[in-house]
C-alpha cells in the first residue's frame, strides 16, 4: 500500500487521465503528490528526466503523459506518435528503475490489442494478430512500455504494472474539432449545432461500430485502487464491460445537449475498429467496479466543455 505520505509523481498531470489521478489521490488523502509541467521538465529528454529522478527520488510513479489524438492526428504523425511515445516512457520507466522507486504504473491504451481480437478482449489476447493499421505506431509504443515493465520485472524483481482503458471522456478532455477523440468531438459538434440552430450534423462513417466509453474519475480510482492491491506482468483492463453503437452514442449525446436536428452520416468516412470491448473481469475479481453510467458521465463532461476556457482555440 502507497502510505499516505509518500512521494508520488504523476507525469502527465494537465492531461485528462493525470489530472484525474491527481484529484483521486488528494481524495484519498496523500498529500506529497509531485507534479511537473511541459515547459519545467521534457520527458522526451532523457537527461533531463534522468536529472528530475536523480533530485526528487519519487517512491511510486504514475506514468499518465502521452502524445495522443483521434482517427486524423494518428494517420497524419505516425512518426511524431511513435517517437514521442516510445521515447518519453522508456526515459520514464528507466530513470524510475535507476533511482529506486518503489512501484511504477504504465498507463496504455485499449487500441494496443489485435484489430480482429475475439470480443471481449482478455488482456492474453495481446500480440496475438495484427493491429488496427489507423493507429498502429501509437500501439506499437505502448505496447513497448507494457513490456519494458515487464521485463524490469522479470529481470531486476521490480513491481511495475500497466493498466490499458477503454475510450475515456471527462474533465479536461480535447475537444479540438479534427485532433480530438468520438466522445469529445460529438459534444463540440452537437453545442456548436445547437447555438448555430444548424438543421442537422453529419457524422462519420455509419454508425455502426460498437464503442465502450469509461469516464476519466473511474479509472483514475482504478489506478489508485491497483497501485495499492495489484502486481504482476500482466497488464489489467479498464472499462465498464458495456458497449453501444456510434450512432446510439450520437443520439445520447444530442439528447444530453439538447440539441433536436437530424443526425446524418458520411459512409466515404472511415468507421475504424468494428468492436473493442474489453474483458473486464480481471479488474471485476480484485474488487473494483465503475461507478459513472455514460449518461450521467456525458452530462459531466458537457459542463467541463461548457467552463474550459480552452475549447474556442483547441
Amino acid at each position: 500500500m502507497m502510505e499516505k505520505n509518500a512521494k508520488i509523481y504523476v507525469a502527465g498531470h494537465r492531461g485528462m487521465v493525470g489530472s484525474a489521478i491527481v484529484r483521486e489521490l488528494e481524495r484519498q488523502g496523500y498529500t506529497n503528490i509531485i507534479t511537473r509541467t511541459h515547459s519545467q521538465l521534457d520527458l522526451c529528454r532523457q537527461e533531463a528526466v534522468e536529472k528530475f529522478f536523480k533530485e526528487e527520488k519519487p517512491d511510486y510513479v504514475f506514468l499518465a503523459a502521452a502524445k495522443v489524438g483521434g482517427i486524423v492526428a494518428n494517420q497524419d504523425a505516425l512518426a511524431d506518435f511513435m517517437y514521442d511515445n516510445m521515447i518519453l516512457e522508456m526515459n520514464v520507466i528507466h530513470a524510475a528503475w535507476k533511482n529506486g522507486c518503489k512501484k511504477l504504473e504504465f498507463l496504455g491504451s485499449s487500441c494496443i490489442y489485435p484489430r480482429m481480437a475475439p470480443q471481449p478482449m482478455k488482456e492474453s489476447c495481446l500480440l496475438t494478430g495484427e493491429l488496427e493499421k489507423t493507429n498502429e505506431a501509437y500501439a506499437l509504443a505502448k505496447i513497448s512500455g507494457l513490456k519494458y515493465c515487464e521485463f524490469l520485472n522479470r529481470q531486476y524483481g521490480t513491481d511495475y504494472i500497466s493498466v490499458m482503458p477503454t475510450n475515456l471522456y471527462g474533465p479536461n478532455d480535447n475537444y479540438h474539432p479534427t485532433h480530438s477523440h468520438v466522445l469529445p468531438a460529438l459534444i463540440r459538434r452537437f453545442h456548436e449545432a445547437k447555438e448555430q440552430n444548424l438543421p442537422a450534423v453529419t457524422c462519420w462513417g455509419d454508425g455502426s461500430p460498437l464503442r465502450e466509453f469509461l469516464y476519466v474519475d473511474d479509472l483514475a480510482n482504478l489506478c489508485v485502487f491497483l497501485m495499492n492491491n495489484y502486481s504482476g506482468n500482466e497488464t489489467v483492463n479498464a472499462g465498464t464491460g458495456k458497449e453501444l453503437t456510434i450512432k446510439e452514442l450520437t443520439e445520447l449525446v444530442a439528447k444530453v445537449i439538447g440539441y433536436t436536428g437530424e443526425i446524418l452520416w458520411d459512409t466515404e468516412k472511415p468507421n475504424g475498429t468494428p468492436r473493442k470491448l474489453l474483458d473486464v473481469s480481471k479488474s471485476a475479481a480484485l474488487g473494483w467496479h465503475y461507478q459513472t453510467e455514460l449518461e450521467d458521465g456525458i452530462r459531466l463532461a458537457y459542463q467541463d466543455f461548457l467552463s474550459n476556457p480552452m475549447r474556442a482555440e483547441r
